[in-house]
């Protein structure tokens, strides 16, 4: 691929990455930061490759190239509507859901920035009794085909 000597080559082998794994559904968005002058060439592949993407203002010298499904895509445009900072911690959330980001740590991270001390509000397994599960041994007796 033929492209300006100021786009970064590191930029688009992780394009290229991203690009790969989005066609083998490892993940429905992904988002890079960049120059503008290697926008160029990203958007130009998007546009040839028919991949939907929205170009969010990172700061007055870096973009961010957001490509995927075409709901993936809308759903982050909706909300990138300033610095990634400023996200609330839902769509902090949602973002990094999107980016195929570990979901355990990413419900670690809404919960530490969704209260007010920090800390993560439940993070083992509550107690069970024998009898919180009744409803279950139940079921399993009611439907033992469905029993795994």
């Amino acid at each position: 691929m033929d492209q300006p000597s100021d786009v970064n080559a590191g930029v688009i082998r992780v394009f290229n990455h991203h690009l790969y794994e989005l066609s083998r559904g490892i993940r429905p968005l992904s988002m890079l930061t960049m120059t503008k002058a290697a926008s160029g060439v990203v958007v130009a592949r998007l546009v040839r490759e028919g991949v939907a993407y929205y170009v969010h203002e990172a700061c007055p010298t870096k973009l961010n190239v957001v490509f995927g499904r075409p709901a993936a895509v809308e759903a982050a445009r909706r909300f990138l509507t300033g610095p990634l900072c400023d996200l609330s911690p839902e769509h902090d959330f949602m973002l990094g859901i999107l980016l195929g980001y570990d979901r355990e740590q990413q419900c670690v991270r809404y919960l530490e920035r969704s209260t007010a001390t920090g800390a993560p509000q439940v993070l083992s397994a509550p107690d069970f009794d024998d009898t919180a599960t009744a409803w279950l041994d139940a079921a399993v007796e009611a439907n033992p085909e469905r029993a795994h």
